[in-house]
C-alpha cells in the first residue's frame, strides 16, 4: 500500500476555485488508476474524476467542464483543479490509489463552498 496525503481544501465562495493535491508516499508512476471521491454530509462516498496511467481522464457528470485532475508522476502528486465551484461541490474529498486491485485512500480534506 501506499499513504496519501491530501491538502488544498477550505472555505471558498460559490464560483470560485481550488486546488486539491494528493502526495504519495512512494513513486506512483506505475499505480493503475488514481482518483478523487467525495463525501457530502448524510451521503455516500462519490466517484469525483480518476485519471489512468495512460493520463486517460474521467468524470462525474456534475463536475465535469468545471475541474480537471492531473497527476505529476515526478513529484508523485495527483492533482485536482475546481474551478466555478457550487455549494453542492461542499464535501470531504479523498484521494485513492489503485495499484491493479489493491486500494489505498486519504484521510481527506475538506472543502467547503459557502457565501
Amino acid at each position: 500500500q501506499v499513504q496519501l496525503v491530501e491538502s488544498g481544501g477550505g472555505l471558498v465562495q460559490p464560483g470560485g476555485s481550488l486546488r486539491l493535491s494528493c502526495a504519495a508516499s512512494r513513486i506512483i508512476f506505475s499505480f493503475n488508476v488514481m482518483g478523487w471521491y467525495r463525501q457530502a454530509p448524510g451521503k455516500q462516498r462519490e466517484l469525483v474524476a480518476t485519471i489512468t496511467r495512460g493520463g486517460d481522464t474521467n468524470y462525474a457528470d456534475s463536475v465535469k467542464g468545471r475541474f480537471t485532475i492531473s497527476r505529476d508522476n515526478a513529484k508523485n502528486t495527483v492533482y485536482l483543479q475546481m474551478n466555478s465551484l457550487k455549494p453542492e461541490d461542499t464535501a470531504v474529498y479523498y484521494c485513492n490509489a489503485d495499484n491493479y486491485g489493491i486500494n489505498s485512500w486519504g484521510k481527506g480534506t475538506l472543502v467547503t463552498v459557502s457565501s
